[in-house]
């Protein structure tokens, strides 16, 4: 019995860092997808308001990045869905009447939305109106909005379960309040909170590039509108990505207090309770130790008056064992208390560089050598790591600071993982993926970097529709065959 509990162990622990793995990667992509979308839609809309070909130079250059970035989340995300039938069975069948409600929508609606009019915009050009055309790509946008929204909404459920019961004869979570599921507070503040997060991420590709390409004296008139336009996007993004942050954190604080106490390594209750930039604790995590500290504004985040009480670790954990029984409710704090920060300090080095982006080129200036600039062209290289390290790290808080619970309250994690799976199978399933994820990511950078180096395309029509109709008319007089 001993030997069989020891391999349960050993396999919900690969399970965990298999989904770790898995999920993360895939959530490169996502932030990119999403925020693309946006920004080839808003250069096409450009360029269809204004006729200068410049906007359709960023369309078709930035449109080829995107579709690369599409289909690489589509790949990765089909893996998750795996996941939950082969390393997470009991889980599976204890909420799946709830959480698959979501998730079925999303691949029913969303995805199809977005899929099949991103089918249009591809292959529509030349072939449908313009300002149709222009329609299906941003449609393709808002569905991947809308698919966001749906899982978003499922992981909401998981950190605070609302509109079901569990039923006395299964055991089972049952659906009974889809509207509870789908708008809750958790889930609406959370979509908001990602969607400014893919705006910063998609916008720091956008000007990284476009900064790194005008360094470079490469086609400098034609990419300064999208460092303009993806700067401008950042830093509104940033702002709103503050103030959703500051709605999630007090909503957290209602909902799980101990990942707030964890994100800020705070073992007592205090009053007028101080955030700390830095801290040291032991390596068990057990004490913490503030050397930096901002005063009251671990209470402002979580209660909105610099005065407010905080609960803190230690006492939670006493009053969770009344609620649940006896246990151990706390997340492991150093993974929660860093990962906190690097979400918020990377993801505002995207606005630094946007700022910094917005002042280098103003007024119109040309490229500058000197060390400055050298710094501005590694700079521009590697800033779109900064947001994407952060969208990882926020998604690492997020499900490790409710840790031990897969299902807030209501199921934990140790309890969620197929029995009949063992080590060994893990193991095997959690090496083909990484290999394969590998291979996967080194044909995208390679893709990514040969469209870079090409830049935008350099000869395109003023109005590539404007003998649309005469080539309709001529491909009517052709007979129909097949090529082979």
């Amino acid at each position: 019995m001993q030997g069989r509990q020891h391999g349960l162990m050993e396999a919900l622990d690969l399970a965990r860092w298999q989904f770790g793995i898995t999920t993360v990667y895939h959530f490169l992509f996502v932030p990119l997808t999403i925020g693309g979308a946006f920004f080839v839609a808003g250069f096409q809309t450009a360029w269809v308001r204004t006729g200068n070909p410049r906007y359709l130079q960023l369309t078709k250059f930035f449109g080829k990045l995107f579709l690369i970035n599409f289909a690489m989340g589509v790949v990765t995300g089909i893996v998750q869905e795996f996941q939950f039938g082969m390393n997470w069975s009991v889980y599976s069948r204890f909420v799946g009447d709830v959480f698959g409600a979501p998730l079925a929508m999303e691949g029913l609606l969303a995805f199809f939305l977005e899929s099949t009019f991103l089918g249009l915009w591809i292959f529509g050009w030349d072939r449908l109106p313009k300002k149709v055309h222009l329609a299906t790509i941003w449609a393709a946008a808002f569905g991947t909005l809308l698919s966001a929204y749906f899982i978003l909404a499922a992981n909401a459920w998981m950190q605070h379960p609302v509109g079901y019961y569990i039923d006395p004869e299964t055991g089972r979570a049952v659906l009974n309040d889809i509207g509870a599921v789908l708008f809750q507070n958790t889930a609406v503040i959370a979509f908001f909170h990602t969607m400014f997060a893919c705006a910063v991420t998609a916008g720091a590709a956008v000007v990284g590039i476009a900064g790194f390409m005008m360094m470079k004296r490469r086609q400098v008139e034609v990419f300064r509108p999208a460092m303009k336009a993806s700067s401008l996007v950042i830093l509104i993004a940033a702002i709103g990505l503050a103030v959703t942050g500051d709605m999630d954190a007090k909503i957290m604080v209602q909902q799980q207090p101990m990942k707030m106490a964890a994100a800020e390594a705070l073992y007592t209750t205090e009053a007028s309770a101080p955030f700390s930039v830095l801290s040291v604790g032991e390596v068990s995590g057990n004490t913490a130790d503030c050397l930096v500290c901002v005063p009251g504004l671990t209470s402002y985040l979580a209660t909105g008056d610099f005065g407010g009480t905080v609960q803190g670790v230690n006492d939670l954990q006493a009053e969770y064992q009344q609620a649940y029984g006896p246990g151990n409710y706390v997340p492991y704090i150093p993974i929660t208390y860093w990962s906190f920060r690097l979400m918020i300090g990377l993801g505002m080095l995207a606005a630094l560089f946007a700022l910094w982006s917005l002042w280098r080129f103003r007024g119109g200036r040309d490229p500058k050598d000197g060390i400055l600039s050298r710094v501005y062209v590694v700079a521009a290289a590697g800033i779109v790591l900064a947001p994407l390290a952060a969208n990882s790290f926020g998604w690492i808080f997020t499900e490790m600071g409710r840790q031990p619970w897969i299902v807030f309250g209501l199921q934990t994690t140790a309890s969620a993982v197929s029995p009949l799976v063992t080590a060994t199978e893990v193991w095997i399933s959690m090496i083909g993926f990484t290999l394969i994820y590998l291979i996967l990511a080194i044909i995208e950078v390679r893709l990514l970097l040969t469209y870079i180096r090409r830049g935008a395309p350099e000869a395109v029509a003023a109005d590539p529709y404007a003998d649309a109709v005469a080539a309709e008319k001529a491909d009517a007089d052709k007979q129909l065959y097949f090529a082979y």
